[in-house]
């Protein structure tokens, strides 16, 4: 169903992003799945470097936050073997590269809040952290991990 939602909101998942250090991509623990923090990599590639608000734009920072959703439903995936297993989205903390003064975090994260409900509707709704980093791993200008409940 939720790979369904996916292809009618015109979305596909990528291959699951290979850990840029030494961790792991996520770690099933009882009934909760923790998705380690995804860059937005495309195809092996950041989609773009920098600090919000310049040179990252808000268009620019939607597109980041949602390619690193789609990591992270990429990497739960191929944990669970389905994304019908997500029983809910707990917790979302997105981290935004940011210039200082720059005070926008929660409006950048909530790119990748408003997708989870797309995607999950009532049960992608979640609670979260934003937070100004003055650097991401790669030069990222956001980086977002996961907790979902899962079912067996």
């Amino acid at each position: 169903m939720i790979e369904q939602t996916l292809s009618e909101l015109g979305l596909t998942l990528p291959s699951p992003p290979k850990p840029v250090a030494s961790y792991v991509p996520a770690v099933l623990s009882g009934n909760l799945l923790f998705v380690s923090g995804q860059i937005p990599l495309r195809e092996g590639a950041l989609v773009a470097t920098g600090t919000m608000p310049e040179p990252i734009g808000d268009d620019v920072a939607r597109d980041c936050c949602r390619q690193c959703v789609l990591n992270g439903l990429a990497v739960a995936k191929a944990e669970l073997g389905s994304l019908d297993r997500i029983a809910r989205v707990v917790r979302v903390g997105c981290w935004v590269a940011s210039q200082p003064g720059f005070t926008g975090q929660p409006l950048v994260a909530n790119h990748a809040s408003e997708l989870l409900v797309e995607i999950f509707g009532e049960i992608g709704r979640h609670a979260r952290a934003a937070v100004g980093a003055i650097a991401l791993p790669l030069d990222a200008p956001v980086e977002i991990e996961f907790l979902f409940e899962v079912r067996d």
